[in-house]
Formats: C-alpha cells, structure tokens, sequence
C-alpha cells in the first residue's frame, strides 16, 4: 500500500508528465511538490518518495507497468497513448473502493448520500468490465465529450478566488479571443458543464462558456484581485430552462396543454421545477410557469412533439409556429 495520503494524485500528475511533458527528475520532483503544494496546503515530497512511485509506474506486479526504461534522464513514455487510466486499480485503490463502498452501507437511507453511491457503483461496474464480468449498469454519458477535463482546474480556480485569462474561439470564430474571467459557479445541462462568472473584458456580470474545445487555454492572473459574484444563482437558473439566458431576456408567464397523457410524464421529469398545476376540472392536462423565452426551452418544448400545444405567450407560439412549419418544409415531396 502507498505510504501517503496523495499517493494517487501523485500518481495521476506523474503520468500526465510522462505523456504530455519530457522533464528530468529534479524538474519532475519540482513540477509535482508545486501541484501538491496548490492543492494540499503547502504539503511535499522528496526524492526518495518519486524514486518509489517511479518503481511503482515501472513494477509489473502489484504496478502500472508503465513504458519507462530503467536509467533515463528524460522521463517520457516510450509508447505515447500509454496511460494509468487504462490499467486496472492498483491493490491499494481497490482496497479503497472497498472500504468506501463499505462505509457508505452505513448512510444508504440518507438521501445526502445517494448520488455519491451512484456514482461508485458506475465506477465499479466500469472496473468489473474489465474482467470480463457481465454488464450490469448501462447509463447515459457522453462518450466524446472531452471538456471534462476542464471541470476540475476550474472548480479549484472558483474555490481559490482566482481570476482567470482566457483564450476562447467559438465554433463559427475566425480568430480567437482572449478576455479575463472571474469563474464563480459551474453548471451541468444536457450531460455537458459550464462555467458562469464576470467577463471583466466584456463588463458583462453573467457570462458562460461551455467546457468543451472552444477553450483554447487558460492561465491565473497571478496580479489581479477576484471580483465576487452578487448573483442569486438559484433564482437565476429557477426562471430558465438550460444555459443560455439572452442580456435582455424578461421572466415570462408560459402555459402549456398536453395531449395524449403527456402531462403525467412532464410531472415525473419536468424541464422546469417550478411548475404549477391549475385547480380547474378543465384543465388538468395544463401546467404554468415564469421562466425567460430562450432556444434550450423551445427545443424542450419541441421534444413533445404532437403531443404538446403552447397556449401562452404570444410570441413563443409564433416560435414554435416558425419551427413547425421548417421542419414541414423538409418533408415535403
């Protein structure tokens, strides 16, 4: 078993060097005790501790059996698309796992725990499927989305009040650009995340950017102070529905009739929380509520297809109308 707490955070910046980096021991020693020091209150390691992680990445047995020939003084794999993240958990992480699992037995009617279960019993089944074990679980997940890298940097920018310079170019962008980002919150709609906070560049208080490839790179602005959110969040997204909210969008009154029983199933799983049902006999297949006009909540509403009708407002009907008759353009003969 490892002998330190971090031993697999180690482990995970150490590999992210052999792929993407080529340093020698002393850089390598000093790359990783400055990670460490950013992220366990100024903890280090010394040169006898990388020495025994560096057996571990090069052990077969009980090890990553990583492609690091023995007396280099560059340390890169030898096979770039090696990674640890493709071998099986080390004895010690499974002991983890097992301990965690365990431990959450305990707390299996408290409802602060579920989502944590959930998401160990995804990660031991993804595990189990490497010994060829039955599948079990099949969950939705975006297989190509690689923006998940982008989540934890700016989680810990968000916690440590950094202001940020980034680089962005947007799908439909000749040129890049660069503007300075006071992160605040991150946000995850349609199994993708977003970062909103204080375009400083733009003077604009709400600005999001998806976490996807549109970001080019981005740096801390080591000189310049945090500037704080004021924003209710939770009214915020409470009166949208997605991520995009337009700078002059208004709260709106919509009212919705289904067809067919659809409204029993957009009670179960509603795209707005804050619905209301109405009292009347008449009615009972209509819900309401306040929210702004925006795309993500027109193709909502289009994903019911025949068996929904807007009956409010104006002109989110004349949307939807615009919509409709497109997609009958298209088929047409």
């Amino acid at each position: 078993m490892a002998n330190s707490k971090h031993a697999h955070y180690r482990y995970n910046i150490l590999d992210y060097c052999f792929k993407n980096l080529a340093l020698s021991k002393k850089q390598l020693l000093s790359f990783l005790n400055q990670k460490l020091e950013d992220n366990y209150d100024g903890e280090q390691i010394q040169l006898r501790q990388l020495d025994s992680d560096l057996a571990i990445f090069r052990r077969k047995k009980e090890g990553f059996e990583a492609p690091l020939p023995p007396n280099i003084r560059i340390y890169r794999y030898t096979n770039p698309n090696f990674s640890i993240a493709q071998r099986p958990l080390l004895e010690y992480e499974q002991y983890l796992v097992d301990a965690t699992s365990r431990l959450l037995e305990r707390f299996e009617n408290h409802p602060k725990y579920n989502k944590l279960a959930e998401a160990l019993i995804k990660f031991q089944d993804e595990e189990e499927q490497e010994n060829d074990a039955k599948k079990i679980l099949f969950y939705d997940h975006n297989e190509e989305y690689k923006g998940i890298k982008h989540l934890k940097p700016l989680y810990l920018a968000i916690k440590k009040k950094q202001a940020l310079q980034i680089i962005y170019k947007g799908f439909k962008d000749k040129e890049s650009s660069i503007f300075e980002f006071h992160p605040h919150i991150l946000k995850q709609y349609n199994r993708r995340w977003f970062v909103y906070g204080l375009n400083k560049t733009r003077d604009v208080v709400e600005w999001s950017i998806p976490l996807d490839e549109r970001i080019i790179t981005f740096e801390v602005l080591e000189d310049v102070e945090y500037i704080e959110s004021h924003t209710d969040w939770e009214t915020f997204f409470r009166t949208m529905v997605g991520v995009v909210r337009p700078i002059e969008a208004q709260v709106e009154k919509v009212v919705l009739r289904f067809h067919n029983g659809r409204e029993n199933y957009f009670k179960t799983k509603p795209f707005q929380p804050d619905f209301e049902e109405f009292f009347e006999e008449e009615k009972q297949d209509q819900v309401w509520f306040e929210t702004i006009i925006n795309k993500e909540l027109v193709q909502q509403l289009l994903s019911y297809g025949q068996d929904l009708e807007v009956l409010e407002p104006e002109r989110l009907k004349e949307q939807m109308r615009e919509q409709s008759n497109t997609m009958q353009q298209f088929y047409t003969s």
